[in-house]
């Protein structure tokens, strides 16, 4: 398993080693060993899936407030997509700052987004399925967004249509509008 730091401090890619034969192949997806190795402690609570029946289908962006805020491991499963994650911490260096990576069944990469960012996908083809692990249940009560098209983010969605939206990302607000509660080194 590799792990790689991007432009972002605390957003990782994590390619899994894959061990293929005659049969197909193989691959551990997580391993809490490694992950400990690399510095990264966590535990994970649940598994989560997603299914999107169409390309240019986007979810997000989203996020939980604290105390509720929610590290995830994410990979697409089937298909492709454009995996955004948005550094949301009030005084950062990076803060509005996004990254962004495609994720897909064939290049098997998954991207760790810790809290205090805001997580969002475009799907790139028909028929995307996303897992993704998180470090926290969802709580209603902290579920929050971010309009997907914010001219203070700037995101570079790479296919240019108007996307499949839920009604609630259609009506999320900016990154100025929306209620955040996290601070950059707590």
């Amino acid at each position: 398993m590799n792990i790689s730091k991007t432009k972002i401090q605390g957003i990782l890619v994590v390619e899994p080693k894959l061990l293929g034969d005659h049969r197909g192949w193989f691959m551990e997806t997580y391993s809490n060993e490694k992950f400990e190795e690399a510095g990264i402690g966590l535990r994970f609570i649940q598994d989560n899936q997603s299914f999107s029946e169409v390309k240019g289908t986007l979810r997000g962006l989203h996020y939980q407030l604290n105390p509720k805020a929610q590290t995830k491991l994410v990979r697409c499963t089937r298909g492709a997509i454009y995996d955004v994650a948005v550094d949301i911490r009030k005084g950062s260096p990076t803060f509005g700052d996004w990254f962004g990576i495609e994720l897909s069944a064939d290049n098997k990469k998954q991207l760790l987004i810790p809290k205090g960012f805001a997580h969002g996908f475009m799907t790139l083809t028909d028929d995307v399925e996303v897992q993704y692990k998180v470090d926290e249940l969802y709580a209603p009560e902290c579920d929050r967004g971010i309009i997907w098209n914010d001219s203070q983010i700037g995101i570079e969605w790479p296919i240019n249509i108007t996307p499949v939206l839920s009604a609630k990302d259609e009506k999320a607000p900016s990154l100025r509008e929306t209620e955040n509660n996290f601070i950059y080194g707590e």
